[in-house]
């Protein structure tokens, strides 16, 4: 091993989080889990997971919670081990990390959803790390300030011209250890239920060193909603192969690309359907009745 890498901190393994809802992706994720969805030709974690493999990283697992019987197929193709969390529907995803905590060490944490233009994956990694992109203008996203070093010394949400929080995260096995002593430390607070895993890092961050770690805003993406995701492959735009969707169509003699403006429609904190626009006209879509109501607003 060169002088470099005996500086550097191997990666030991991947838990790539997939147990998520993502209500915002309506209705293709009412159908199936957002991070199955083909993207320019390939599944979107089957993408992620061969490009931990091409470097090095063969321990991977998956989380899975809602609709977890559609990732059991990865097990034999790629050889990735599933854990399920059972927890995924009430809590947030600090809850994914918690079902795994004892696999934490040299590890990268990814979302099963996001698109790397370019394998980010490395096989050595200095230290522990939250990828960022810099985004122009005003954004809703989480925004970091650092000091002259990278590490991370505050994070706000919301801001202009910012280095906001996006894609894949590296735990070093001494953040690993310390971030699962605090988890596990607030886990059966209440109200430590609907925070993310970012919330009780920051709620710790003193403790709790992380850098960002900073990449073209072109390489990694994240589609949060369907005209995302449109934008990016045009495929989408006239065919989502939604049975939702082309149901609306048949009904509505309208195309799929007329269909915009998705947004989900939540009750007692579920979501139960998805508001849209088609030729400016507001319509909602309800999941158990199938029941279409047009709005003329």
């Amino acid at each position: 091993m060169s002088e470099k890498k005996e500086s550097l901190l191997q990666v030991e393994n991947a838990i790539i989080m997939a147990a998520g809802l993502s209500s915002r992706f309506a209705p293709i994720s009412y159908e199936y889990p957002k991070s199955l969805v083909k993207v320019r030709g390939q599944v979107l974690i089957e993408r992620q997971i061969y490009q931990l493999k091409e470097a090095g990283i063969n321990d991977i697992t998956i989380v899975v919670g809602y609709k977890k019987e559609q990732f059991y197929y990865l097990m034999d193709k790629f050889q990735v081990e599933i854990v399920e969390n059972p927890e995924y529907a009430s809590r947030n995803n600090h809850s994914t990390l918690y079902a795994v905590r004892e696999k934490l060490g040299n590890t990268y944490i990814c979302s099963a959803d996001n698109y790397f233009t370019q394998n980010v994956f490395e096989a050595f990694v200095n230290k522990a790390y939250y990828s960022s992109v810099y985004q122009e203008g005003k954004t809703d996203e989480w925004c970091i300030e650092t000091d002259e070093t990278g590490l991370i010394k505050n994070v706000e949400i919301g801001g202009i011209d910012k280095w906001i929080m996006l894609g894949h995260v590296f735990f070093s096995r001494d953040f690993s250890k310390k971030f699962v002593k605090v988890l596990e430390a607030v886990y059966d607070n209440s109200e430590t239920k609907n925070l993310l895993w970012e919330s009780i890092y920051l709620n710790h961050i003193n403790e709790l060193n992380l850098y960002s770690r900073q990449y073209p805003k072109e390489v990694i993406i994240e589609f949060d909603t369907l005209d995302e995701l449109r934008r990016f492959d045009t495929h989408y735009i006239d065919s989502t192969g939604s049975i939702i969707l082309h149901s609306i169509c048949e009904q509505l003699e309208c195309k799929e690309s007329e269909i915009t403006g998705l947004t989900p429609i939540k009750k007692e904190g579920q979501t139960v359907g998805f508001d849209f626009f088609i030729r400016n006209i507001n319509y909602s879509y309800f999941y158990e009745t199938k029941e279409l109501l047009r709005y003329n607003r």
